[in-house]
């Protein structure tokens, strides 16, 4: 039993790195997370200060369980508007591992906000910060350890970070969004063999729409859509029904990848706590036990509005 366990392990890290190892080389692709929602600002710096409060969130998504190798990623950004001119001001820290790469990437956003009417705002945003990729070759698991191709791993490779975006919403009752959370593309050269890693401009479009069912039940479709050079096109859709303020639940379908559950509580005024369970509907869902996100929020009234806002984006 424990050689077919071994054998079945080492099947899935195969068909992992099938996977991983052409994004890596030629279009790697931002972090994915199911919970996209509640992590606007870091693909989109328009969003700073959006939520009129002082914003700090969390998220940690381990994917594909069970499979050596799999993505994990950690996300960690805080936001607020500043003075009463329509500043917002964010960081963001992201942390990505997958397979034989370790990347980390640390981020500084500022927002402009415009009033198109009394209801309806238009924001800008600007994103600048630094990437650092790691990628441990040894980690593929060589034939021969001496191969000229594995024996030179990229350590700490830096690259700039520069990104735009605009959010227009109405109130508490729609919004859209594009943004490239980093425009520029930049490759990792390997001076003494033809080894390549790069990261490409992503594209992200968000929409969603507030609907209130009755006094105490809200329901939001919403939907992002990710492009990037060298990959497929991300296509994410979900609806979330929101009870009292308080409780969330809904489900989210990604385009040939995935179905997922959804469900949030918001424990006090300040503080909602989240999670959302992926079913893997490709072939690769034979080798792994599904995906967990892991989402936390806490917030904190400002001059400009005492109280959090239970907005439902």
């Amino acid at each position: 039993m424990k050689v077919i366990y071994t054998n079945y392990k080492k099947i899935a890290f195969l068909i992992l790195l099938a996977i991983g190892l052409p994004i890596l080389c030629h279009g790697q692709q931002d972090s994915e997370y199911t919970q996209y929602m509640y992590n606007t600002v870091t693909v989109n710096p328009a969003y700073a200060g959006n939520r009129g409060v002082l914003s700090f969130n969390s998220l940690y998504r381990s994917q594909w369980v069970g499979l050596d190798g799999a993505p994990k990623s950690l996300t960690f950004s805080l936001n607020s508007p500043v003075g009463e001119r329509g500043v917002g001001l964010g960081l963001s820290v992201i942390h990505d591992e997958i397979g034989p790469s370790t990347e980390s990437t640390v981020t500084a956003d500022f927002s402009y906000t415009i009033s198109l009417s009394r209801r309806t705002h238009l924001s800008f945003g600007l994103k600048g910060g630094v990437h650092l990729l790691d990628v441990d070759f040894g980690k593929l698991g060589p034939e021969d350890p001496t191969d000229p191709n594995f024996l030179n791993n990229i350590d700490n490779r830096f690259s700039p970070n520069v990104g735009l975006g605009v959010y227009l919403h109405f109130d508490d009752r729609w919004y859209v969004g594009l943004s490239s959370p980093n425009i520029l593309s930049t490759d990792h050269y390997d001076d003494t063999v033809s080894s390549t890693a790069s990261e490409q401009a992503h594209i992200y479009f968000i929409t969603g729409y507030v609907f209130d069912i009755s006094k105490n039940i809200k329901f939001k479709p919403a939907t992002l859509i990710k492009a990037v050079k060298g990959a497929p096109v991300a296509f994410d859709a979900s609806a979330n029904f929101l009870f009292n303020d308080r409780f969330t639940m809904g489900f989210s379908y990604r385009l040939d990848t995935a179905i997922s559950g959804l469900a949030g509580f918001q424990i006090n005024d300040r503080l909602m706590l989240g999670y959302a369970y992926d079913y893997d509907t490709t072939e690769l869902g034979n080798y792994n036990s599904g995906s967990h996100d892991f989402f936390l929020r806490f917030e904190l009234g400002t001059r400009i509005r005492k109280s959090v806002n239970p907005r439902f984006f």
